[in-house]
């Protein structure tokens, strides 16, 4: 099962090369819901993995982000007697909502095809 969350991009963390095979990158998504007239502020960590480590290289502290993610839970066990339990939440999509990154896109393909033109 997948989700979806929006919010701003709080802060972005390097990439982390876990081993040969493995990288991961994390962010943190700042997001505000309102619920009985007060604003409450969540500060949540995402996880980007493998190739995905990229999709925030372009985007900027303040961001809207429309994230995607999946839950993933681990149990670890150390000893047979300490029980570890991890939560991620892996994302597999992100889309930025904000005009001016959008703007920015459509004026550089707007570029392009204005180069091909014969006048």
């Amino acid at each position: 099962m997948s989700y979806e969350i929006i919010g701003l991009l709080h802060e972005k963390f390097d990439t982390q090369q876990i081993n040969e095979n493995f990288r991961k990158r994390e962010f943190v998504l700042e997001h505000t819901v309102a619920r009985n007239e007060k604003k409450i502020v969540d500060f949540i960590k995402f996880q980007l993995t493998g190739d995905r480590c990229d999709l925030i290289n372009e985007l900027k502290l303040g961001n809207t982000l429309k994230v995607f993610f999946n839950i993933k839970g681990r149990k670890f066990e150390r000893d047979n007697s300490n029980t570890s339990y991890f939560l991620n939440l892996d994302v597999w999509r992100l889309e930025s909502l904000d005009t001016e990154v959008v703007e920015k896109t459509t004026e550089t393909s707007n570029l392009e095809i204005n180069d091909y033109l014969p006048f």
